[in-house]
This record gives structure tokens, sequence and C-alpha cells, in this order.
């Protein structure tokens, strides 16, 4: 009897929980340190199992329990980054104890070697649609002028952009100022996990934690967030030079508009040629606005700041612009504007 027992049992179906039908019942508790919901990984799985003819399920203690082959493991995504690729993000300045920080969402056109040139020639790959054209080196300059710190991306916008929510069809674009992405095309889940954990999640963590940083220290968080955008867009020109894009907050915008317009020199837009408003779910709207934090996204023309010249130059007048606004006291509050 025993082993046409034995033998029954190896046939029968497992199930992950108890239920008083008469069949084989099993139950398999997950590890003490393992969330309910996942599954265990041992090298077997200890299942016990009983007959019962209609009654409640029991412990079996005389029967031997089964053991039975692990299921097979997917296989872990292939990691993006190699020793030869540049990091994902670059803090200037970390010791800062400066409230301000800096972000360059854009900073770079690099791409994975993993990836090589997503299918595009070079003269796409420095071209706007690959990144900020001079934002990184304005960001560097106003780091240095405030002596504060500034976050930086270390890749291309086309392989991830990290100023999309995820969930935006835009973050891994297929198509950008109407040229064709290659290497972005029929992307699996798997693959865009592999940017999302080299690239996105490394950025807006070094995000986080310069803002948790000044937050612990008892400081308010003033986020800048430094780009630049193309003179033309289908053709059509762009008359400003200078942008200021915002949500609801208002405590830097309107004063640095009202400075960079009493100037004299430079056609400013506020909310032009984007708007902070409708540009939902990026870096600034992640980690500044449900916190109440004062934040600006300021836009340069990016043919003013090609050049190592023309950066210098607007870091001078951003920071001319932005000196009397850092230096208000009463700007440094936790202050939440609901939208209209």
């Amino acid at each position: 009897m025993f082993p046409r027992r034995m033998a029954r049992l190896r046939k029968a179906r497992i199930v992950g929980h108890c239920r008083d039908d008469g069949i084989i019942q099993a139950s398999r508790p997950l590890p003490s340190d393992q969330p309910a919901g996942t599954s265990a990984a041992p090298e077997t799985l200890q299942y016990c199992a009983t007959m019962t003819q209609r009654s409640p399920c029991k412990p079996a203690e005389h029967l031997r329990p089964v053991t039975l082959p692990s299921p097979p493991r997917a296989a872990p995504p292939s990691p993006l980054l190699g020793p030869d690729d540049p990091p994902p993000v670059t803090v200037l300045r970390p010791e800062s104890d400066s409230p301000v920080l800096l972000l360059c969402d854009h900073a770079s056109r690099a791409i994975p070697k993993a990836l090589g040139t997503l299918g595009l020639d070079e003269t796409n790959l420095c071209r706007h649609i690959a990144y900020d054209i001079g934002a990184a080196e304005v960001t560097r300059r106003l780091s240095e002028r405030f002596g504060a710190t500034a976050v930086l991306s270390g890749y291309s916008r086309l392989v991830i952009d990290p100023n999309r929510a995820l969930n935006d069809s835009t973050a891994i674009p297929v198509v950008s100022d109407d040229v064709v992405i290659p290497g972005n095309r029929a992307l699996d889940r798997a693959e865009e996990e592999r940017r999302i954990d080299a690239i996105f999640r490394p950025y807006h963590a070094a995000v986080a934690a310069e803002v948790a940083r000044r937050r612990e220290r008892g400081q308010v968080p003033v986020l800048l967030s430094i780009h630049s955008f193309t003179p033309a867009m289908r053709g059509v020109a762009r008359p400003w030079h200078v942008g200021i894009l915002w949500d609801h907050d208002p405590r830097i915008p309107i004063p640095m508009i009202a400075r960079l317009r009493a100037d004299g020199r430079w056609c400013v837009g506020d909310n032009e040629p984007y708007s902070g408003r409708t540009t939902l779910g990026g870096t600034v709207e992640s980690h500044a606005t449900p916190a109440g934090l004062p934040n600006v996204l300021v836009e340069v023309r990016q043919d003013l700041i090609a050049t190592p010249e023309g950066a210098a130059l607007w870091a001078t007048v951003l920071g001319d612009a932005l000196e009397p606004i850092l230096a208000d006291p009463g700007l440094y509050e936790i202050k939440l504007f609901p939208r209209e």
C-alpha cells in the first residue's frame, strides 16, 4: 500500500492552497524573510501532501514530504553599461552646503556601447534630438557661481529621457523631430527595463538624495533645471532667447522674467516655447512641485550657448537674474500651489 500511495502522490496535481475537495492537498509556506506574493527559489521545494476524503486540510505527519524540482528561473537581464561606458549621472560639488540644487536632464549625447548608435548617423547624434546643446556648460558655470551642487545626466535622451514619466510614450522615443530612431523600435519590456535600471533610476536617485540631504540639514531645497531649445521647430522660427517654464509656483519665475525683460536685450518667453503647466511627469514636477519646493525650469535657445563663450555669457545673464531672488530669505519656505 505504501509504494502504491507514493506513486499516486507523484502523479497528483499539486495545488497552492488547501481545498476540501477530496484530492491531494498541498501547502508551500513562504520563507520568513520572503514577502507574500513572491516565488521562493530554493534548489527544491518541499511539499507536504496528504489525501483527504472531504475533510479539512491537516498535516500528514506519517507521510514523507514529496520533493519536487524548482521551476526554472528567468534569466536576469544583462547589464546595459559596461566598464568603458560613462556613469549614468554626474554630481558636481556634492559637498556644497547651499540649498540650491541645479539639474541638467539632457546634459549628454552619450549612448551605451551595447546600443551602438541606435541606428543614427553622427549628424543626428549632434542635434538637439540627442541632448540639450550647451545646457551642461551653463549648468556647470552656474554651479561654480553659486557654489551649488549640480546633478547632470550621463546619457542621451534618445536612450531614455529622464525628464519624462515612465508611462510617457516619448520616454524612449521612436521618432524625434521627424527622425526615426531605429534602435528604439519594437523594444520588449526586458530592454526597456535595462535602460530604466541602468540610466533613469540612478539619475532620479541622485536627485532625490540631494533633495533629502538638504532637508536633513533643515534647509528648503531650491531646484533650478537648465535646458536648451532649438531655434526652429518643423520650419517655424522661435523668437525667444530664453524661456522660463513654471507650473503654479511663481516665487522664482515671475521675478526672474521681470528681471530678464528689464535687461532690454532679450525676448523672454513666459511658459514659451513650452509650458510648464502641460509638461507633466518631468524631473521638477516629480521632485519639487509635490513637495512645495521653490523651482523653475529655464530654456535657453541653443544657438546662443553652443560655444563656450555663449554658455559663459548666458550663465552670467541667468546668474544676475537669479542672484537677488536666491538671496531673499522668504524664498526658502515650503508652499504648495494647487493647480487651477
